[in-house]
């Protein structure tokens, strides 16, 4: 069965040995080293909720710029750290393949370009990435999600490239998909509120189903490949092993992105492609 088949029969794809482990290792070094030079004026909560996010500027104008964002459970009640910042960041965002050459290198390879043609991009352009650490003890729960919720456009392109940098287990929260889960329609919009901050705008009522998913354990250097509508999620880390992983989606150019969209990329800046 050829990758694109099965990808719209199954709404994922597993490939193991993608991308080489010099190549992880080399986005690793590189996230903890900007880790290390970050220095907090704004410290945000990336809260696994979605639902119950309250947006603020940081996250808002995070679509074309590398900003970090730290875990639930990172603070004591008096706001100090609980351990190390480098052992406290949730994830960074949302720009790094634009404006960090190692990131750029890793997501612009004739490898994806050629993936995401045989997968029915036409004008492929990468809009958003984050570097996920999913830290030891404290790497929260991602609830179950549709990508195309955060990254609308008409009509559904959205694609979604995730790497493991790292081994992927049940106990350190490996992704969890629902296999052919991507045909029931995209439940929901998360769009800027015309107030300020954002909202979930519903587009269909129905319980998004979870039953029958399944884990990915999978190895260091292996992509899993998300369809945008495809119910996804990730347990928490209850080990004391960290799951570093990079996800980088994209979405086709030669779809609408509406202007409610929570991201935004500055005309200086705008998404391109490989």
């Amino acid at each position: 069965m050829s990758r694109a088949r099965d990808f719209e029969q199954q709404g994922f794809l597993i490939l193991p040995g993608f991308v080489s482990g010099n190549s992880c290792d080399a986005l690793k070094h590189r996230a903890e080293e900007l880790v290390t030079g970050f220095q907090p004026e704004t410290r945000s909560i990336f809260t696994t909720h979605e639902q119950t996010r309250t947006s603020d500027a940081y996250f808002l104008s995070s679509g074309d710029q590398i900003r970090f964002f730290f875990e639930e459970d990172a603070f004591r009640p008096d706001g100090s750290l609980r351990q190390p910042q480098a052992l406290s960041i949730n994830k960074i965002g949302h720009a790094l393949h634009d404006l960090e050459p190692v990131f750029d290198r890793f997501s612009r390879t004739p490898e994806l370009a050629a993936l995401a043609a045989e997968l029915g991009l036409t004008r492929p352009l990468l809009l958003q990435s984050m570097y996920i650490f999913k830290q030891p003890h404290i790497g929260g729960e991602v609830t179950s999600h549709q990508d195309a919720t955060f990254l609308f456009t008409e009509p559904s392109t959205c694609l979604g490239f995730w790497f493991a940098l790292e081994d992927a287990t049940l106990e350190n929260g490996c992704l969890w998909v629902q296999p052919r889960g991507h045909r029931q329609g995209l439940k929901k919009r998360f769009v800027r509120a015309p107030e300020g901050g954002t909202v979930f705008r519903v587009l269909d009522a129905t319980p998004l189903a979870e039953e029958d998913m399944v884990p990915l354990e999978v190895k260091k250097g292996t992509l899993v490949v998300l369809h945008g509508m495809l119910p996804h999620r990730s347990g928490a880390n209850t080990s004391s092993t960290s799951r570093h992983a990079y996800s980088l989606h994209l979405i086709d150019g030669s779809a609408t992105y509406p202007e409610d969209n929570w991201l935004r990329r500055s005309p200086a800046l705008p998404p391109r492609g490989f």
